[in-house]
């Protein structure tokens, strides 16, 4: 929040220019927050120079579905750089998450949200909370890949590759060097989720023995969550996936007082963004009663990014003046350390008649002039042997009471010589050969067919026996469904990749 910023600082050339920083006041209360923080960087003696772009609420009403118009691309490209205030993305209908769009886009593959507490002048009860929560910012669900397979059911793709696991691990690791953290904590949920998470904590396992000066370990996602709103002063860094990570960082801020006080970095290899991390809040929007701290913080990032780090400095220590001299918005007002109930403009008043004063109960801010910047080198990737052994077809089928006997009965003719049916499951629940009666059944099925000499049960299984099938084999199993009038709506390959299983068992396969 207000220390460990200057890691964020990249290695971006920089030119004695003013730099150019793109503006996006954003949706709901983001126009006054962004107001009160701009008059706030100007009375510092920030140097830059804003370029403002419209994106949000009036882009989509608009007709442009990304939230975001082809003229502010090109101011991105100029700047590389933005200070974004919160967007409302319309739920619902065809409309994608604007900072999802623009994270993708513009490979802003670190999140970084470091989250401190203030106690006691925003109450918390963990005054000694001080967590950054680093998350990967590209993939994972937020890739936002979802259909409508049948009547019933609908997917979201979770998608998860090596490099980004990687990438966002060794950020996490130089972060903690560079920062005098003592501990990375990876949180994933690979005890369901095998493959992708399973691959995000291998990663995580490897890189760590690179790094013996910091201290690892590892949590489920779910008791991790709970820890750090329990005990958050057991963690220093924690790197986890972009769902996660989203969800964990909301909880730690709020413990900590307020998410209106956290801010956050976006940082790839070419561009940085950087945002509060709360929403748009409509329903105060206009009243003068928001709280502009996230955004200060984010702002505050970003100048420490730029390499202005004494501007950065005297703006939080006003700020933590500010805070210890109990002016406070509604947020974090509190009976017995709020002096004054202030709104937007006031408290951003009340910090630049603070600029040059020092805090003297909160420890002041002192950032280098300058900082080590991060440069992340992954491994190159190396091409496993792999040899397909089978295929999974989900179909729509809604005959009858929906017997999976039936549905084996009417299949199993059509796997062909090479083929065999080993098994359909239900929302991945295995109920043929010998389901359970009492397991729900969809509409939607996925039948997994194997190579006759398929002998997989288990992980780490000898491999000797299976015998790899052709595309051809798979291609005339569809054909051989198709005539028989049965709906496939999706495939998925079976690989084996260099001797092990890549695909995930069927619950009770």
């Amino acid at each position: 929040m207000v220390d460990n910023l200057s890691i964020l600082q990249q290695n971006t050339p920089r030119s004695t220019a003013v730099p150019q920083v793109a503006v996006a006041y954003g949706d709901g209360i983001g126009p006054e927050i962004m107001q009160a923080v701009l008059d706030i960087l100007s009375a510092a003696g920030a140097e830059l120079e804003y370029r403002p772009i419209q994106v949000g609420n009036e882009a989509y009403k608009q007709g442009v579905s990304s939230g975001i118009p082809d003229s502010a691309w090109d101011v991105l490209r100029e700047t590389r750089m933005l200070l974004k205030a919160p967007i409302t993305t319309p739920q619902g209908g065809g409309y994608k998450s604007l900072n999802v769009t623009i994270r993708k886009t513009l490979g802003l593959y670190a999140n970084v949200r470091p989250v401190k507490a203030f106690s006691p002048f925003v109450e918390s009860r963990f005054s000694n909370l001080d967590v950054v929560i680093i998350r990967e910012n590209e993939e994972d669900l937020y890739a936002g890949i979802e259909h409508q397979q049948t009547d019933e059911v609908v997917q979201c793709l979770k998608l998860v590759s090596r490099q980004g696991c990687e990438r966002i691990v060794r950020y996490a690791f130089e972060y903690a060097r560079n920062n005098g953290r003592k501990k990375v904590t990876c949180m994933t949920k690979d005890n369901i989720m095998k493959l992708t998470d399973g691959l995000f904590h291998r990663t995580f396992d490897e890189v760590a023995r690179e790094y013996p000066d910091i201290e690892t370990n590892h949590f489920i996602i779910d008791i991790g969550a709970a820890l750090l709103a329990d005990r958050p002063e057991q963690f220093d860094v924690v790197v986890t996936l972009n769902l996660y990570g989203d969800i964990i960082s909301d909880i730690v801020a709020q413990v900590a007082g307020s998410v209106g006080l956290a801010g956050s970095a976006n940082i790839g290899e070419r561009f940085a963004l950087f945002e509060a991390i709360h929403g748009s809040a409509p329903d105060i929007a206009g009243k003068n009663l928001a709280n502009p701290s996230g955004l200060l913080q984010a702002a505050c990032m970003m100048l420490l990014h730029l390499g202005q780090s004494k501007v950065a400095e005297k703006i939080q220590n006003a700020w933590l003046r500010t805070l210890e001299d109990g002016i406070h918005t509604g947020d974090v007002a509190s009976e017995n350390f709020t002096r004054a109930k202030v709104g937007t403009r006031e408290f951003a008043q009340a910090v630049i008649d603070r600029l040059g004063q020092m805090p003297s109960s909160l420890a002041s801010v002192n950032y280098p002039a300058s900082a080590k910047p991060i440069q992340i080198s992954i491994s190159q990737t190396i091409k496993g042997i792999k040899q397909l052994v089978g295929v999974d077809i989900f179909i729509h089928w809604n005959e009858g009471d929906r017997n999976p006997d039936q549905l084996g009965s009417l299949l199993e003719p059509l796997a062909g010589e090479r083929l065999q049916l080993k098994m359909i499951t239900n929302r991945g629940v295995k109920v043929y050969p010998n389901g359970f009666p009492e397991t729900h059944c969809t509409d939607n099925w996925r039948c997994r067919f194997v190579s006759q000499k398929s002998t997989l049960k288990v992980d780490n299984e000898d491999m000797d026996d299976i015998q790899p099938i052709r595309h051809a084999e798979v291609l005339g199993l569809l054909a051989r469904l198709e005539a028989e009038g049965i709906d496939f709506i999706k495939m998925e390959n079976l690989y084996v990749i260099d001797g092990k299983r890549a695909y995930s068992l069927g619950q009770g396969e």
